[in-house]
């Protein structure tokens, strides 16, 4: 380049972009965003221009400035002026060769050259805030050298609003954090929040918003689940109008669309390492007290990769262990020998009785276990005609048997077929007598769903209305179990509540009919809302602690299901999805309310 005073040849500081990345197989393959490594895998022109920017730095101001004998921020208003004039010739005469290098730093402190395998451009916008033509999905699949690394697997099953999210990473306010020693570039940070939302970016690529903090260097950082497995990619956070970071709305790329970008790569089985299951025994063998295999395991899972800090740091713990081990509870179960058999024929029939009884029942995640191992279990709907007719909800896909016809019914499957039985009964009795009579007919592979429906939706898994249901009716059918629930019956025209009458800490969801909410207004009563089955009403005064503002007539005969004020606060606290719903339904009135205003205003 040209200062002025003829060529000069610099070689400024390295620009330098860092993010965070995840083994997705042990064999040496790893998964960040595509913005984390586009400055040295395409070079865009803005990574040029900054490295020019740097050189005239270097090569012009400061020498400029040590002629007239400043230092940086001594005048910078001649240093400003300089820098001007300097800019003005160099970038125009600056001629740059770059050498891009991307490394990857594990936390043991080894290096490691990697290159890119696969690459699915950022998500860019032009000066107009339209997505440039080539945006994609801001993933990129990353290669070093052959060797044992721990790998992360994906998780299989969607994410749902309330799920735990742990954001795993290296953000930039802690690497660069003048307390900490150089020890903090070595460990990832983990932050804890939920997922909180579903949104869609620019170009109608799906995100999962979630709560958990994040920051600038999170970039490409998994986020995994309670399991283990990885749920999203950190790809972007929220910034304030100001540039400064706002946090609770940051955004993940979910995992299926990761398991979508490495089809035909030579990633085939995400998640699998050598590292792994000897990292999983030593953890194991720690947490049941057995601190010698501990050690060993660990001993071993350091040869495979030395130095990893999370092995260092349980290996040092076994050893502590083995050294000093914590002292061991009176051995009761010697003491009491005689006692226990004495009574281990009554207890071992209990045990028995017990095993006996659920030896084919499964819990809600053991289903979708069998779903994901590709066993694709038929889900039968074997509920009384009443409890089936009551209920509006019922498990995707499942098949209706009313149980009594279970003996005859023609159900069109292999005997071999695998059949998860569901019902509402106590215990699951319905179930298990459909089960048997299945089996005595020859389908040898039935099982139970434990908790029945109740359990399947406790577990936050997904349902489907038999009928239309709002958003908001089937939140709460999903979480009430109809047994425990106050019913009441209204002719067409009866009176629910009154306007100004005590709420009694009741709200009502229209399990049947429909409800008009009527108020006076100038000397007349008014309609102001028709309600239909599923909807809540009632629960206003609940939220303000106040009388009734409105009265509610059954429209037709009616029958309600009666949701009490503790009730709906443990509901409201715990389902976000049923707390977005409310949101959502006090919003609208808020609009309809405020339109009502203005018209009424515009009458008089």
């Amino acid at each position: 380049m040209n200062c002025g005073q003829g060529p000069v040849e610099v070689s400024p500081a390295p620009f330098i972009e860092t993010g965070t990345g995840w083994f997705v197989d042990g064999r040496g393959f790893l998964i960040t965003n595509a913005h984390v490594v586009d400055p040295a895998h395409r070079l865009p022109p803005w990574v040029t221009h900054e490295l020019k920017k740097k050189a005239i730095e270097q090569a012009c101001v400061e020498p400029a400035l040590r002629a007239r004998g400043l230092i940086r921020g001594q005048r910078p208003e001649v240093e400003e002026q300089i820098r001007r004039q300097a800019s003005d010739v160099g970038l125009a005469t600056a001629k740059v060769a770059p050498v891009p290098k991307i490394t990857v730093m594990l936390s043991n402190g080894t290096k490691l050259t990697a290159e890119v395998r696969k690459f699915s451009p950022p998500l860019l916008l032009d000066n107009d805030n339209r997505p440039l033509p080539d945006s994609g999905r801001d993933l990129a699949l990353l290669r070093v050298r052959d060797g044992v690394y721990p790998a992360i697997t994906l998780a299989k099953r969607d994410s749902q609003i309330g799920d735990p999210v742990h954001i795993l990473g290296f953000p930039g306010v802690v690497l660069s954090h003048e307390l900490l020693n150089k020890s903090a570039a070595l460990e990832a940070s983990v932050t804890n929040g939920a997922v909180s939302g579903f949104k869609q970016d620019q170009i109608g690529q799906g995100v999962i918003q979630s709560d958990a903090p994040a920051a600038h260097g999170n970039s490409g950082g998994p986020a995994v689940t309670d399991d283990a497995t990885v749920v999203g990619v950190m790809t972007f956070i929220s910034l304030s109008s100001s540039g400064s970071e706002v946090q609770g709305f940051n955004f993940l790329i979910p995992a299926k669309d990761v398991a979508k970008f490495l089809e035909g790569t030579e990633v085939t089985k995400p998640g699998e390492s050598a590292f792994n299951p000897v990292w999983g025994a030593g953890i194991e063998a720690l947490l049941d007290g057995h601190y010698s295999s501990a050690v060993a395991k660990f001993q071993e899972a350091n040869k495979l990769l030395p130095g990893l800090t999370d092995v260092k740091r349980l290996l040092t713990e076994a050893e502590d262990k083995v050294k000093n081990p914590p002292p061991r509870p009176f051995p009761w179960a010697w003491a009491t020998l005689g006692v226990t058999l004495l009574s281990l024929g009554a207890y071992g029939g209990m045990w028995g009785r017990r095993w006996w009884k659920n030896r084919f029942r499964v819990q809600p995640t053991q289903v979708i276990a069998l779903i994901e191992r590709g066993l694709n279990p038929v889900m039968l709907d074997v509920r009384t005609k009443t409890d089936y007719e009551t209920s509006p909800l019922k498990l995707p896909g499942a098949v209706r048997l009313d149980p009594e016809s279970a003996e005859t019914a023609n159900l069109n499957l292999e005997p071999a077929q695998l059949i998860v039985a569901y019902c509402t009964s106590p215990e699951e009795a319905t179930s298990a007598r459909v089960g048997n009579v299945l089996r005595a007919r020859g389908f040898k592979n039935v099982r139970i769903l434990k908790g029945g429906l109740g359990g399947w939706t406790n577990a936050r898994l997904p349902v489907e209305a038999k009928s239309s249901l709002p958003s908001i009716g089937l939140e709460i059918y999903k979480n009430l179990s109809l047994g425990d629930i106050e019913r009441r019956r209204f002719r067409a025209g009866e009176v629910i509540f009154r306007e100004g009458d005590d709420p009694r800490g009741e709200a009502y969801v229209i399990h049947a009919g429909t409800v008009e909410i009527k108020r006076r207004l100038d000397g007349a009563e008014r309609t102001l809302n028709r309600l239909g089955e599923g909807q809540l009403f009632g629960h206003m005064a609940l939220f303000r602690k106040g009388p009734r503002s409105a009265s509610a007539i059954a429209g037709s005969d009616t029958e309600l299901l009666v949701i009490r004020d503790e009730r709906l606060e443990w509901l409201m606290r715990n389902r976000p999805q049923l707390t977005i719903e409310v949101l959502k339904e006090l919003s609208n009135l808020v609009v309809a309310t405020d339109k009502e205003r203005a018209e009424a205003g515009s009458v008089r």
